[in-house]
């Protein structure tokens, strides 16, 4: 038994462990490895041991107990340091995890899922009844069906089978279900909308201008239906009278909740190669409101009137009701505009005078204000399985800049009535340099362009003179060096510069049946025509509509990458394993190649390269004892497959000749 000294020296003990616990919320953060870590509120991450681990998933908010680790927990790896705290897990809080994609796999009789998330290694068991026919290698969205909470035992259930990595166009269906992107419109949801479509008769309203007296064509891809705007122009004394119609999908939507949370849900169209996931129902987007041959439509009108030196010195908008005479392609009126071919020779008058407007807005714009290079672009053939099949090298074609421009000019229109009449936006907005980047922005300009060093980079006409300035020849390639230091395009309710383009407002109006920015755009329009408030467009559907749109850019980028890999390796497959290519983005681990033929991209990673690397930022390089790499540069490369965990990210391995700085002079070898 033990004496009264020695049960006071175990309560005192047992006091002082207590005092140095700490009862916290925090949020779990897995690893690759089976620990993991408690992001507290204030910051601080826990270490959470492998047997604590297997009581949560990733993202989880969760109870815990931060106590000092006991010294069993400090020996092997993966357990908490010297001096270190670790967690236990006493309750659970929230677990936000609810859908996810993954892929069947089998132990013994057993059948588990892997999923495919962020720092989520394990498998999660799949019982019997909720298994939904799926079998080894099939790709499925499934969901939790018992969190491991009480016992580390989870178990999950399959919502849906995808397909395997043999059905055609999975890569598009598997990466859009993974950002939560909804294939296809149910039968219900199209049902909502369509029914409250057909109610209405925007044709009847009176306020609509009658415009099917005039020529309007439109101009796009010979597969696309739900065509959204189309183009008519006539010679003045003065210039020329340019009129772009928009569809006006608000006429047959606006006013409905239901239809506003099915629009913000989706945010836009999404565009794989080979698949089109629309933002509206087909029954809408193209059997309804599409400017289609010869049908009447109702339509948002831009009519501007364009100077002889490309300005737009006047600009209304009215609703309207507009007549397409005729739906041309990109390839056929490119070969008018090239004069390579007179096929259109009907429509020469009206193409004429659309012409001569879009090469007046083109001058003035790089005169006045910014206008992206054009890149090299690649178009992708596709076979019967979706895949590539080959890819050709193609120019931005003539009658592409023609139908940007007119858009470019009622898009700025739209913003100027936007800002007049001090709307709650939408507006894209781009800042220019960033503004903790502002004083090496100056360091840079003071290395390369001195003369440029006392321009305001904060103000619009500063920026245009440094970015014009930079895109001029060098032996650097200046324009691609300073991108590290810009800001990106964003989504606001307020009129602000939009650098990029060298415009002072700007907004996105012309695709409202594929994007949501641009259906808010033309309900704000149509306020502002009415004389009402133009207050119908607030922060959070911004906010939301941006991340829709994000989530749209990485489940098509995804996508690509995946159809990449599968292309090289079935080159790979062909005996073709070198390409060349250039350096077309340089971090301090290593950069990013794109391959001259085909346009497609891999990284080189150097942190494993048996030499060392120092990356200059002011030139955008890395370099060794023996080797230079720096943006732009021609190098030669080998296709080594796809990184470990790297979502399909292709690997390429430097030629051994890539790279070689000149031997010195008087150097032997």
């Amino acid at each position: 038994m033990l004496n009264n000294d020695a049960m006071a020296q175990l309560q005192g003990l047992k006091q002082e462990i207590e005092a140095q616990k700490e009862q916290a919320e925090a949020t779990v953060k897995g690893t690759q490895n089976r620990y993991g870590f408690a992001v507290v509120d204030d910051g601080r991450e826990i270490f959470i041991p492998p047997d604590e681990m297997l009581k949560v998933l990733p993202g989880d908010r969760v109870g815990i107990c931060i106590r000092p680790a006991p010294n069993r927990d400090r020996k092997a790896k993966g357990k908490a340091k010297e001096g270190r705290t670790v967690a236990e897990i006493e309750r659970l809080v929230e677990s936000p995890l609810d859908r996810f994609v993954g892929k069947i796999v089998t132990k013994g009789k057993a059948v588990f899922v892997e999923p495919d998330l962020h720092n989520l290694s394990r498998w999660l068991f799949i019982p019997p009844h909720a298994r939904n026919g799926a079998k080894a290698g099939d790709l499925v969205e499934c969901a939790v069906l018992r969190h491991p909470i009480k016992d580390g035992k989870p178990s999950a259930k399959v919502l849906q089978l995808l397909g395997n990595e043999q059905t055609p166009g999975i890569e598009n269906r598997y990466c859009a279900t993974r950002v939560g992107i909804p294939w296809e419109w149910s039968d219900k949801e199209a049902k909502i909308l369509t029914d409250y479509a057909a109610s209405r008769s925007p044709l009847d309203e009176q306020d609509r201008v009658d415009l099917t007296h005039l020529s309007f064509v439109s101009i796009d891809s010979a597969r696309t239906v739900d065509i959204d705007d189309a183009l008519y122009a006539e010679v003045t004394s003065s210039g020329w009278t340019l009129y772009v119609a928009i569809a006006d999908p608000t006429a047959y939507l606006d006013g409905n909740d239901e239809v506003e949370k099915a629009l913000l849900a989706r945010g836009t169209s999404v565009y794989f190669h080979g698949d089109v996931i629309p933002m509206l129902p087909e029954g809408i987007s193209r059997d309804l409101c599409a400017l289609s041959e010869d049908t009447i439509r109702p339509a948002l009108v831009c009519k501007m009137l364009v100077t002889d030196d490309g300005r737009v010195a006047e600009y209304e908008f009215m609703k309207a009701s507009v007549r397409s005479r005729a739906k041309l392609t990109y390839a056929a009126v490119d070969r008018y505009v090239t004069g390579h071919n007179d096929e259109l020779i009907a429509w020469s008058n009206p193409l004429e005078a659309l012409v001569q407007a879009y090469r007046a807005l083109r001058r003035y714009r790089e005169e006045h204000e910014l206008v992206m290079e054009d890149r090299q672009e690649y178009r992708w053939h596709l076979n019967e399985n979706k895949q590539i099949e080959t890819i050709d090298k193609g120019e931005k074609l003539a009658s592409q800049h023609l139908v940007e421009e007119c858009m470019i000019a009622t898009n700025r229109s739209a913003a100027s009535l936007l800002t007049s009449a001090n709307a709650t936006g939408p507006f894209v907005i781009h800042s220019g340099f960033r503004k903790d980047r502002l004083d090496e922005a100056r360091e840079f300009l003071s290395r390369y362009q001195p003369e440029l060093v006392d321009v305001k980079l904060e103000t619009l006409e500063g920026y245009r003179q440094v970015l014009t300035t930079l895109s001029q020849p060098h032996p650097q390639p200046l324009r691609g060096m300073v991108n590290r230091l810009l800001t990106r395009a964003a989504f606001s309710i307020q009129s602000r510069e939009h650098m990029g383009m060298g415009l002072p407002a700007y907004t996105n109006a012309t695709s409202p049946l594929r994007k949501y920015l641009d259906f808010m755009a033309h309900r704000q329009i149509k306020a502002v025509l009415e004389k009402s408030t133009a207050d119908k467009v607030a922060g959070g559907m911004l906010s939301k509509t941006s991340e829709m749109i994000a989530r749209s850019r990485e489940a098509s980028q995804a996508a690509e990458r995946w159809l990449t890999h599968n292309y090289l390796e079935k080159l790979k497959g062909d005996g073709k394993l070198h390409f060349s290519g250039v350096v077309c983005h340089i971090t301090s681990a290593g950069f990013t190649v794109r391959l001259d033929e085909t346009g497609l991209e891999g990284v080189v990673d150097l942190r494993q390269d048996p030499e060392k690397f120092s990356f200059d930022k002011w030139t955008a390089s890395l370099t060794s004892t023996t080797r230079r790499f720096q943006l732009n540069q021609a190098v030669h490369v080998n296709y080594g497959g796809v990184a470990a965990g790297g979502d399909h990210v292709v690997v390429f391995t430097l030629d051994e000749h890539s790279g070689l700085k000149p031997p010195k002079e008087g150097s032997e070898g």
